[in-house]
């Protein structure tokens, strides 16, 4: 996969992102979608600035993906106490990674 998406694949294969859904939140940007004919679903998660630049690009693949959200109210000194009763609720999960018919490993983004 790597080198179809670097270009240094030689065969004629190609590989299109064609997104299934867009999600905003804040400064991060979901984006999901699925190679029907690879079995290959896709999740990027792109860092936008304030200009509309994107910053930084992570990428997934045949992964499930769970976005959520720490509180505003961050203090450095935590404790372990409080550390135990964070609730950090999801904003957003993936859909596509069941279609691809395989079991598929599943992270925690934290925004």
């Amino acid at each position: 996969m790597m080198q179809l998406l670097t270009g240094t694949d030689n065969s004629d294969n190609s590989f299109q992102f064609v997104p299934n859904s867009i999600d905003a939140f804040g400064s991060i940007v979901i984006v999901e979608g699925c190679d029907q004919e690879r079995d290959i679903s896709w999740i990027h998660a792109w860092t936008v600035n304030s200009c509309g630049i994107i910053t930084q690009v992570r990428e997934y693949f045949n992964t499930s993906l769970t976005v959520t959200r720490f509180a505003a109210n961050y203090s450095n000194s935590i404790s372990v106490k409080s550390v135990k009763s964070l609730h950090c609720p999801f904003v957003w999960e993936s859909s596509l990674s069941n279609r691809v018919g395989k079991s598929v490993p599943g992270l925690v983004l934290a925004i």
